[in-house]
């Protein structure tokens, strides 16, 4: 596995065909809330098993705190570590950008995942795109 900082077209439409399997097929998202307005504000991640892409992931800063958002993983590739190792990658990004928080929306049966990886739940539930979520937030 293998995640990289998106650097050109293909590798966006990689994340994006990603992110449409999953929140979109998986999670009936309408595709106008997935690709959104912020798109060409962040910085995306995509996952590789092999030359496939499997996982995805954007970053965006926000009043000084880095937002984690779309993480996602296709379905046979999950338990794998793959979301731990985009998680990662977007930490070390955030680190490199001078930054020292991140937040990130959690569906709430995700928040499991995001606590073994040190971040904490900071709001009530709330629903986005119909699921529930919960804000999360970590210093790094």
């Amino acid at each position: 596995m293998n995640v990289k900082i998106v650097e050109n077209n293909q590798e966006l439409e990689e994340a994006f065909s990603v992110r449409k399997t999953v929140f979109v097929d998986e999670q009936q998202v309408p595709v106008e809330e997935e690709i959104d307005e912020f798109e060409n504000d962040s910085t995306h991640f995509v996952l590789y098993d092999d030359k496939r892409p499997a996982g995805a992931g954007r970053f965006r800063v926000l009043d000084a705190i880095g937002k984690v958002e779309r993480i996602c993983v296709l379905k046979d590739q999950r338990n794998t570590g793959a979301g731990k190792a985009i998680m990662e990658k977007i930490e070390e990004y955030a680190k490199s950008e001078g930054l020292s928080a991140l937040k990130l929306n959690a569906q709430t049966q995700a928040i499991p995942f995001y606590e073994k990886l040190g971040y904490e739940v900071v709001s009530e539930e709330f629903l986005d795109a119909g699921i529930p979520h919960k804000s999360m937030k970590k210093q790094i």
